[in-house]
């Protein structure tokens, strides 16, 4: 385990590689603070632009998995200040943060919140760094079978923890499930949905999907509310940032405690920080909040979420490099990348491919130092961002969307279905669906399928394949009970905590 650790700080610590961490941290910190941007969108940017300046995979991956992990601490800055979340995992730090802000103290919240983001994203990193490489070796073991029922295993932890609507978030993983199958069968050389239009043959493609369905889609929601006053002129104050020790201390077990539940919860596949922080604020509200003050500015609540959040997002590493299954929606976007690299993530990199599984484990380690000594001090120059209009901010994104595409494809046809994606995405979060059920079940479909048919054909069409090992059937079970048990027993799993966010 140290002699592959080693090895990939030998790759993170090259010239080029810390270069594209720092940048990856500013960029992630810069696009994690605007409200809406987050760190899908910023991955589903710079990733076609990383591909065509031709870095290697291990670099490209660095650059991405900075930009993901320095969202995550952008994001508390629009929550803190404006009680406006920059994701969907900083929504629990708006319930502690903002009201501290309106109390004067939002440097200190601001320090706060990067002290737990940096001690939760460390539990997270150090558990990747122990457990990924021993579940690689038991992944190993998995066949076509085992690795059908885990990512039916995926798409069931999905519904009843992703989004408010189970339904809503079935039915959108089911609609990213078929928009995998556009093209020609790779078993048959059968037609799937593709209307006749030579151009969808290849299918869908990953790049043209993620930056339609996310930023093309953010475009137009930021241009409907282009007429709506801004907030940024009820910025209050920020002041000092550099927390005291006495109230770092004052909170070292809400910390330590929402780490812990942060990576265990970013580990199930289809969770997400969101999740993560809900769970950590309620378990943290129910141990420590003997004066009833949580949601009145308890630094507590604010470092729970924080601490729970960053840990998840860590977290979600371990299952796609292990198993190949993606355990968010922007680790989705992740293994998207790495299979523009004609790399398989699973258990099998660990062997094949170290440089890139150990420089992005050791960038981590790297990116997350450097993201804290960035949000110390210049929380209130990140802040700064949240000042710039939409009529500046819109047509940047625009910018890069379609230059990123046609970078990629120089075919303005995969600029038209871009388009056509975007609407479809705006129209899916305009009636209420989360899109990050859809592109995991547009990541998750075509592996799925592929092997299902590898198990069918081993056992020559006998289904009784999917249920004849050990593995298989634990996992069968597990999907069943998370199905169930949040409707017949509540208290067993708490839904509703698990979904607020």
């Amino acid at each position: 385990m140290f002699d592959f650790l080693i090895q990939g700080f030998e790759v993170a610590l090259t010239p080029m590689n810390l270069g594209l961490a720092f940048m990856g941290a500013l960029l992630g910190t810069l696009f994690g603070a605007l409200p809406g941007i987050g760190p899908i969108n910023g991955i589903a940017i710079l990733m076609p632009l990383a591909y065509t300046l031709g870095l290697p995979a291990e670099s490209a991956l660095i650059l991405l998995a900075g930009v993901y992990t320095g969202s995550e601490y952008g994001g508390r800055m629009s929550s803190i200040l404006l009680n406006v979340p920059g994701d969907a995992g900083a929504v629990m730090t708006t319930l502690d943060g903002h009201p501290l802000a309106k109390k004067g103290l939002a440097g200190p919240a601001l320090g706060l919140s990067a002290v737990s983001s940096f001690v939760g994203a460390t539990i997270a990193i150090i558990g990747l760094t122990l457990f990924a490489p021993m579940l690689a070796k038991v992944a190993v073991m998995f066949g076509p079978a085992e690795f059908f029922a885990l990512m039916v295993f995926a798409f069931a932890s999905m519904a009843v923890m992703m989004g408010k609507d189970p339904i809503k978030t079935g039915i959108g993983a089911v609609l990213g499930v078929l928009i995998a199958m556009v093209g020609v069968d790779s078993g048959t050389g059968v037609l799937r949905y593709t209307f006749g239009m030579a151009e969808l043959y290849d299918g869908v493609d990953f790049v043209v999907m993620i930056i339609g369905l996310f930023a093309i889609s953010e475009i137009l929601l930021m241009l409907e509310h282009a007429h709506h006053k801004d907030s940024s002129d009820k910025m209050p104050p920020i002041g000092r940032v550099m927390v005291s020790l006495k109230e770092v201390l004052h909170c070292k077990w809400a910390m330590l405690r929402s780490g812990v539940i942060g990576f265990i919860v970013g580990v199930l596949p289809g969770t997400g920080a969101s999740v993560a922080s809900a769970v950590a604020y309620t378990t943290e509200k129910r141990l420590s909040d003997k004066d009833n003050t949580f949601g009145t500015g308890n630094m507590r609540g604010l470092a729970a979420p924080e601490a729970g959040n960053n840990a998840a997002a860590a977290g979600s590493f371990v299952p796609m490099l292990t198993l190949g299954i993606p355990g968010s929606g922007t680790t989705a976007v992740l293994l998207g990348a790495l299979m523009l690299y004609n790399i398989t993530p699973g258990p099998m990199m660990f062997s094949e491919r170290p440089e890139v599984a150990g420089g992005l484990i050791a960038s981590l380690y790297i990116g997350n130092i450097m993201l804290l000594l960035l949000n110390l001090p210049l929380a209130g120059v990140f802040a700064k961002v949240l000042t710039i209009p939409r009529w500046t901010l819109v047509p940047g994104i625009a910018i890069l969307a379609f230059v990123g595409v046609y970078q990629l494809h120089s075919n303005l046809m995969a600029i038209y279905m871009m388009l056509v994606i975007g609407l479809f995405g705006y129209a899916l979060r305009k009636l209420g669906f989360s899109l990050a059920p859809v592109i995991l079940g547009y990541v998750l479909g075509g592996l799925m399928e592929d092997n299902l048919r590898r198990a069918l054909s081993i056992s020559g069409g006998d289904p009784g394949i999917l249920l004849q090992s050990g593995i298989s059937v634990g996992l069968w079970i597990a999907a069943v009970l998370l199905l169930v048990l949040p409707w017949l027993v509540p208290k067993v799993l708490p839904r509703k905590a698990l979904v607020d966010a």
